[in-house]
């Protein structure tokens, strides 16, 4: 990204990975970054990929845990003490005790993961130490959405959120934000209680947009959902302008305050989170619920592909040279994973798969031309229902058999949380180009007949003596792989 960083940021970016880099030599560790949007699964994949690892899970597509070469895997005391830890014990809590998914990140944290192991071959038990450490750095999807702000002003990005505020899935909760900025004069006198008011219909319209009947998810500035320690500051309370392309704001003005509160935020929030976290990454996954968007509609299914490209794009992917890997990072392998494989049957793993490649194509086009590796997974970090069929005869249907959240409704029927019921969520489309088709000059989403419903976690299962399993997976063994097999070869 070097046209949105400065000569003094990218050697900041170089001291910090040089830095890093001295002390790998005593300490190997990889940074892998684990983003999506929210309700993805972020903070079930980095709890099931942990509890896993630790409690030697069943995993056999990950060779390293397979062939018996991991000692062990335990948890140490993550390197960056200014970010928060991941409270993984909470979170496996809530999954295993209660039997409720974890809460959703809202800000950044971090976990350090280190694996003892043996190297697959001479050479490399000669001269690795056969210690890992994998820094995980967890983080809201919803903050890359800001990075592109970093190449706009003030005018661009507001003509960019009001046009995009005109849109069919849009347009029938933006009019009371759009009519009190209609309403506002730019070249008034700055006023603080306008520009309360102005933000407050602003973020309220961003939330509307998020909400699961529209679930879309281009929806910048990203900390005005999850503002964090932030919240109330000036550097969070602006919101879009209409102005005109020509338009000169003027000192003092209503719009110059808002121009100065938008830079602020690129300058305070934006910039720093890059720089002292996207850009320190090694590998990346990006977890995607396309279920979600699939079961809002097409406008939905539209917006996600928008958002991916934009997140991809935000990256630093490739592979560098001994030189440059000094002081530069590169993240050399992507993961784009589809989550809540287990909401459907096995039979439509292939075709959601082939759903979510459709949706990232140009992003993944844009990292493989840089040399970085990309592939795309529908996984389920941990399992939450088994296969069946229903039916007789020649009428059977392959189903998904779980415990449904208390609230979620099939038809006319609504769950209490506590019934276990067979479900068939529908098929979806052979091919993904079902999914879209050609107006206006534009990929339009087209729905199919689907309807997936949320499901509680598992009970684990128990041995003869009491001791519970791990927690149950789909391909989260290849996941692994993909991601640090290389490191424990």
């Amino acid at each position: 990204m070097p046209t949105l960083t400065s000569i003094a940021d990218e050697a900041r970016i170089a001291l910090d990975t040089l830095s890093d880099r001295t002390t790998n030599l005593w300490s190997p560790s990889l940074r892998l970054g684990v983003t999506g949007l929210s309700r993805a699964g972020k903070t079930v994949f980095i709890s099931a990929l942990v509890h896993n690892l630790i409690h030697g899970g069943r995993l056999p597509l990950f060779e390293a845990q397979a062939s018996g070469r991991i000692a062990k895997a335990y948890l140490e005391h993550q390197p960056d003490d200014a970010v928060p830890r991941f409270q993984y014990e909470d979170h496996i809590a809530d999954l295993i005790d209660q039997r409720v998914w974890p809460d959703s990140t809202r800000a950044i944290s971090e976990l350090r993961l280190t694996i003892e192991f043996e190297s697959a071959s001479a050479w490399g038990r000669m001269f690795s130490r056969g210690k890992l450490s994998i820094d995980i750095v967890d983080y809201p999807g919803e903050w890359l959405l800001d990075l592109p702000l970093l190449g706009k002003d003030y005018a661009e990005f507001a003509r960019e959120a009001i046009d995009s505020a005109a849109e069919p899935a849009r347009s029938d909760i933006s009019g009371e934000w759009l009519k009190i900025a209609g309403g506002i004069d730019p070249e008034g006198p700055a006023d603080e209680m306008q520009a309360r008011k102005l933000f407050e219909t602003f973020s309220d319209y961003l939330r509307q947009c998020k909400h699961d009947s529209r679930a879309l998810s281009t929806l910048p500035p990203g900390r005005f959902l999850m503002p964090g320690d932030l919240e109330g500051s000036p550097a969070l309370t602006f919101a879009p302008l209409p102005l005109d392309a020509d338009h000169k704001i003027k000192p003092g003005s209503f719009a110059a305050m808002m121009e100065r509160r938008y830079e602020a935020y690129k300058r305070h929030v934006v910039k720093p989170f890059f720089r002292e976290h996207i850009a320190r990454l090694d590998r990346q996954i990006v977890l995607v619920d396309a279920m979600q968007a699939i079961n809002a509609g097409p406008e939905a299914v539209g917006d996600l592909e928008r958002a991916l490209t934009e997140i991809l794009s935000c990256f630093r992917p490739g592979k560098g040279s001994l030189l440059t890997d000094l002081v530069q990072r590169r993240i050399d392998r992507i993961l784009i994973a589809a989550t809540k494989a287990d909401h459907m049957h096995r039979e439509s793993h292939e075709r959601m798969q082939a759903i979510v490649r459709r949706l990232a194509d140009r992003a993944i086009a844009r990292a493989n031309f840089s040399g970085a590796e990309v592939d795309v997974l529908a996984m389920a970090a941990i399992r939450a229902t088994r296969e069946g069929t229903a039916g007789s005869g020649k009428d059977q249907l392959p189903v998904i058999i779980g415990t449904p959240i208390a609230g979620e409704s099939l038809g006319e029927e609504t769950f209490d949380g506590e019934t276990e019921t067979a479900v068939f969520p529908g098929d979806l489309p052979e091919r993904p180009s079902a999914l879209f088709s050609a107006g206006d000059g534009k990929a339009q989403a087209v729905s199919p007949e689907i309807r997936f419903v949320r499901f509680r976690p598992p009970r684990l299962e128990q041995t003869a003596e009491g001791a519970k399993l791990s927690l149950p997976h789909i391909r989260l063994d290849q996941a692994l792989e993909f991601l640090v097999g290389d490191q424990l070869a």
